[in-house]
């Protein structure tokens, strides 16, 4: 479920630049299902993720306000931070920032191809859901060390 509503994310923020609200909510509210037949604990487990969900999205909303991401790319972020442990979520967001590159070097190339005004829209929640999808079919990051 979750890699459908990452490729969900991905493909709307790509044609819309967004993300709607109810995919990322869908993406958060379903994490506990998965604690659950992951067998986690309330503590330390949970407490864990919703710990890295909540830095996440603080850190992340600093990055909105700065004007560099959007605010579904953050909510998306940090709903996936309620999936991952720590390290697998750091290696999530290397191949991210590595995809968001890639992203925005096309995107401006296409921008400066077509002799488009102003500054482009990168749509980073394309990044995102192919980060997140790597780390769903990655076993390694599958694994609750």
């Amino acid at each position: 479920m979750l890699g459908l509503l990452l490729l969900a994310a991905g493909i709307e923020d790509a044609r819309r630049r967004t993300i709607a609200n109810a995919t990322n909510a869908a993406v958060a509210l379903l994490a506990p299902a998965w604690w659950w037949t992951q067998g986690l604990r309330l503590w330390p487990d949970v407490a864990a993720q919703l710990g890295l969900a909540v830095i996440v999205l603080l850190v992340f909303a600093g990055v909105f306000a700065a004007g560099l991401m959007g605010g579904g790319d953050v909510k998306l972020i940090a709903a996936l931070a309620l999936w991952l442990p720590a390290l697998p979520f750091l290696a999530m967001l290397t191949a991210m920032s590595l995809a968001g590159g890639l992203v925005t070097l096309l995107v401006l190339a296409d921008h400066r191809f077509r002799s488009r005004e102003g500054r482009p829209e990168i749509p980073y929640g394309v990044a995102i859901a192919l980060a997140g999808l790597l780390a769903l079919r990655e076993p390694i990051l599958n694994q609750w060390a």
